[in-house]
């Protein structure tokens, strides 16, 4: 249930790619075909296709965990409170994957159940992807190509006190993905009455490379209005941080290859004079999704939750 992603944010494009990351269960990491699964709740876009796309959405599952690639056709899919248990609060889930696939169940079905649960309505975000080789041969030779990253280039926006300098990563154009979430965001905001959801109460949730769509939403969105965010396990890099920028909840293991002793997005989110709580687990290592068995980063969702709930994002909304 976990597996392989990327990504480092910086305010007009973010830096990611794929790696390949320590499993959460004791499963086999082979891919093994899977055949797509009925998604009758989810809700398409409209947001258009992938240029030079030319391969089908199709599936996979590592570590006992579904997940799609080739995605041209962005999806909200709707998990909702059961009735009289919502709160109003909603929060957009993007699933990881380094733009190149998507780990659906694990960071995303998952954790949308589990913030139902809690009476948040959460909707999961299937943003287009950077198009992978059309068969699952060539897709796992792809994988297991070598990649040799070069010498890192400084940051322009890196703080003077930062010295930490994470490894340079291709630069990947993510105006399908930043255009996705905000129709995701334009959905949620028209249907509000609908779904039971505050306006005022929708933040963002993001694993790997959903954390970097997070963040890179918040730094350049010029029509989200986000009231909280939630990158977890993603690039820590530093940002520049927008005025109006939303409080921020971050975790992230300190065995993950992202972590690296950085701590440049919190500095950023702390000296911009914007809450921000942030949560370095001992273990736990990278996708964890809810978390791994025996791991300290298993606490984290319940962390999330408290956060949200002395917040008062979680008080039911007044009745009107």
């Amino acid at each position: 249930m976990t597996y392989n992603f990327i990504k480092l944010a910086k305010r007009s494009v973010l830096v990611l790619l794929l790696v390949s990351a320590a499993p959460a269960m004791a499963q086999d990491g082979t891919i093994y075909p899977l055949k797509a699964p009925a998604e009758p709740k989810a809700i398409p876009l409209g947001t258009g296709g992938v240029e030079g796309q030319k391969a089908p959405e199709t599936w996979f599952k590592q570590w006992g965990d579904p997940m799609a690639r080739n995605i041209s056709t962005a999806t909200l899919t709707p998990f909702l409170p059961a009735p009289g248990k919502a709160n109003g609060t909603a929060v957009i889930v993007a699933p990881g994957g380094g733009y190149r696939w998507l780990s659906m169940g694990n960071e995303g079905w998952e954790v949308a159940q589990a913030l139902a649960d809690k009476g948040i309505a959460a909707f999961v975000l299937k943003y287009r992807l950077h198009p992978t080789p059309e068969t699952l041969e060539d897709f796992k030779a792809w994988m297991d190509r070598p990649r040799n990253a070069p010498a890192p280039a400084p940051s322009a926006s890196a703080s003077a006190s930062t010295t930490a300098t994470p490894p340079s990563m291709p630069q990947l154009d993510l105006s399908n993905q930043l255009e996705d979430a905000e129709a995701a965001y334009a959905m949620i905001l028209k249907r509000s009455k609908e779904w039971g959801v505050d306006t005022n109460r929708i933040g963002m949730i993001g694993f790997s490379a959903g954390a970097g769509l997070t963040l890179h939403s918040t730094l350049n969105s010029k029509t989200m209005r986000l009231a909280f965010i939630g990158p977890i396990y993603g690039g820590m890099g530093p940002v520049e941080v927008p005025k109006n920028a939303p409080p921020m909840f971050n975790a992230i293991a300190s065995d993950d290859f992202l972590f690296r002793g950085q701590f440049g997005v919190v500095d950023s989110w702390f000296k911009a004079g914007i809450p921000v709580e942030f949560h370095l687990y001992q273990n736990g290592g990278h996708g964890f999704g809810l978390g791994n068995p025996d791991k300290t980063s298993n606490r984290w969702f319940d962390a999330f939750i408290y956060w949200l709930e002395v917040n008062k994002f979680l008080k039911p909304q007044a009745k009107k």
